[in-house]
């Protein structure tokens, strides 16, 4: 009889775990190429993007390999940080190496090509190879590159075709040890802010995502919110406002201690972006 429920609770168990795992939402890594772009370059960056990256990125999108890509460029001018970045999201470290891959192949298969002269013209000087372009067009010594993995995420069902959204990026670094209750607090004073923001079509996306591979040490998680516009930024700061204050200033305390608790509040920063490049799935 024991031994029977033994394995009646088993299955049970087991049933559970399976519920769940098919219930969890994927986490996919977006890659993220940081650079700094030469003043009066940025035509040329976008040129090279679009002859040699776009189609590879648009294939293995077409493909089912990268779910979503893009480029942005910052509007904020910082000393010592990027002024452009591609990224792209795959939804596992397979998609990552098969990109890499492709990529690697389509500037050697670049190179190889523009070293040649063309016949009959052999005093003209070759053209320049991919990477020579680039550097060129960057300042290599600061590029910086980086994976995240995506926490949570939602999105809006009807971004319109063409759209290059502004992205606001908000980076903190959690103190040792406390990145679970860091994400549990986010979604539950967070989340429901920026869902309700995404219902009312204020932004079209949002997401938090941790730092897959730690780098530098600069910031350990980060949100990041797409909106159309800037106007959205006035419209989702009176929504946390709101949010905060419709709350007991007992409670409003309790938020604001609890992050403080979690959270090196001075290493925290932000960041704002447009869109020059945004390829996403069609809409369902």
């Amino acid at each position: 009889m024991k031994k029977r429920l033994f394995f009646c609770l088993l299955a049970i168990l087991l049933s559970c775990i399976s519920s769940a795992a098919q219930q969890a939402k994927p986490q996919p890594l977006t890659f993220w190429y940081v650079y700094t772009i030469n003043p009066g370059k940025e035509d040329d960056f976008i040129d090279l993007i679009k002859t040699v990256g776009q189609p590879v990125r648009d294939k293995l999108m077409a493909d089912g390999v990268v779910l979503a890509w893009g480029v942005q460029a910052s509007m904020l001018r910082v000393p010592g940080m990027g002024t452009h970045w591609i990224w792209y999201v795959v939804s596992d470290w397979s998609g990552i190496e098969k990109v890499d891959g492709a990529m690697r192949a389509q500037i050697a298969k670049f190179s190889s090509t523009d070293s040649i002269a063309p016949a009959g013209k052999k005093s003209q000087k070759p053209a320049a190879s991919v990477n020579d372009r680039l550097r060129e067009i960057a300042d290599m010594s600061k590029t910086h590159d980086y994976i995240t993995r995506s926490l949570v995420s939602n999105e809006s069902s009807t971004t319109p075709a063409g759209a290059l959204p502004y992205t606001r990026y908000g980076f903190v670094k959690v103190k040792p040890g406390k990145g679970a209750e860091y994400r549990k607090a986010w979604e539950k004073y967070n989340k429901p802010v920026y869902e309700k923001l995404l219902a009312d079509g204020v932004i079209l996306a949002y997401g938090l995502e941790v730092e897959e591979v730690r780098t530098s040490g600069e910031f350990t998680h980060f949100t990041w919110v797409d909106a159309k516009d800037l106007a959205a930024g006035d419209k989702a700061r009176a929504a946390f406002l709101a949010d905060r204050e419709h709350r007991s200033q007992e409670e409003q305390e309790a938020i604001t201690n609890l992050f403080v608790s979690l959270l090196d509040a001075d290493a925290s920063r932000g960041e704002v972006a447009r869109s020059l490049i945004f390829h996403v799935p069609a809409p369902k």
